[in-house]
């Protein structure tokens, strides 16, 4: 709840005691020179006024001077107004609760997640592959009428949405986004793009970045402003287009393998890290890749080392080359040997 409604309710409050406070000192003043009355204490006022006020009516002590039952009449109709107010002020903070929590004030929990700041066609449909491969997604949105939209497509534990200013970095926070394996930039156009990176960059500098271009000629200029992947979309959707007229076969099962398979006869391609407890550790590429297509149906493609820091991509090397702890496999499998393998390295894929 904003600081400016919490600031007006106490002030209210006050003020509604005070007025009290002096209705009940007054009438103590004047019931206190009648011998019939029964409001003689501070306490006798206290109850008269609470059990008024509250539509009690106990009468067990009531005013007998002409003045404590003028004063009487302004404790029975101002408890109109206060009722009106404790119910205007409950159903004022649900709504500011409501509304924060639909904005994403509350902030999110989720580690190992996709953050995309923008919000449009191409991020849904980027967002509907994540979410179908289990991944969480965070989307920042500058636009309110979004936020109902995302709501209708996404359950609350799949994707939180944060109404923001894309320049608020300290609101990016509630995104969890120091937590985030990567940060989709899906901006107007690839200027806009550009800057915004390096204005985020100074914020959160360790993080990994990945835009699309429309120019793919700005690749390199991107990397060097620390976005880590940089993908042209017309580069990709060219290649794609050629290779459906060269040969459309080879371009089907290439647009497959790049989403994420939902029936069992379908492939993708996937990547897992090889961790601790992994029974490839230390063995021959040449040896995992025969295991893992008898064992589970899966065709060992490629292997990522890092090194000096930098990731190298080993595509189905040859040779002596060992798998070890910390290495990521990339491979080729079906759904079926996608459950397999989960349960041969008991890990998700990805990142």
């Amino acid at each position: 709840m904003k600081q400016p409604i919490y600031r007006k309710t106490i002030f209210t409050i006050i003020g509604i005691i005070s007025f009290y406070a002096f209705l009940v000192f007054w009438l103590l003043k004047l019931e206190s020179v009648d011998p019939r009355t029964h409001i003689v204490t501070l306490q006798d006022g206290l109850w008269y006024a609470i059990a008024t006020l509250t539509t009690v009516g106990y009468g067990d002590m009531i005013p007998v001077t002409a003045g404590g039952k003028m004063l009487g009449f302004v404790f029975l109709f101002s408890s109109l107004g206060v009722y009106g107010f404790i119910i205007g002020q409950i159903a004022s903070i649900m709504s500011t609760l409501k509304e924060n929590r639909a904005m994403g004030l509350n902030g999110t929990n989720f580690e190992g997640h996709v953050v995309i700041i923008g919000w449009n066609d191409f991020s849904q449909s980027v967002i509907a592959h994540l979410i179908a491969a289990g991944k969480k997604v965070a989307i920042i949105t500058k636009d309110r009428h979004d936020i109902d939209i995302i709501r209708e497509y996404y359950d609350a534990d799949q994707a939180y949405t944060l109404f923001s200013d894309y320049n608020n970095f300290d609101l990016m926070e509630k995104s969890n986004i120091r937590k985030a394996s990567i940060v989709f930039i899906n901006l107007n156009d690839d200027t806009e793009k550009l800057v915004y990176i390096i204005n985020v960059k100074k914020h959160f500098a360790d993080l990994n970045y990945v835009v699309t271009l429309d120019n793919g000629n700005l690749k390199s200029t991107f990397h060097h402003a620390g976005v880590t992947y940089a993908i042209s979309k017309n580069e990709i959707s060219s290649k794609l287009l050629a290779s459906y007229i060269f040969e459309p076969d080879v371009a089907m099962f290439s647009e497959e393998i790049m989403a994420y398979a939902h029936e069992d006869d379908e492939y993708d391609m996937k990547q897992v890290q090889v961790k601790l407890g992994n029974p490839f550790i230390g063995a021959f590429y040449d040896k995992a890749f025969f295991d893992l297509k008898k064992e589970s149906n899966v065709v060992l493609i490629g292997l990522v080392k890092m090194v000096e820091g930098k990731r190298k991509m080993l595509k189905n090397p040859e040779g002596s080359v060992t798998i070890d702890e910390g290495d990521y496999l990339v491979l080729l499998m079906d759904l079926k040997g996608h459950q397999k393998l989960k349960r041969l390295f008991k890990i998700e894929e990805g990142l």
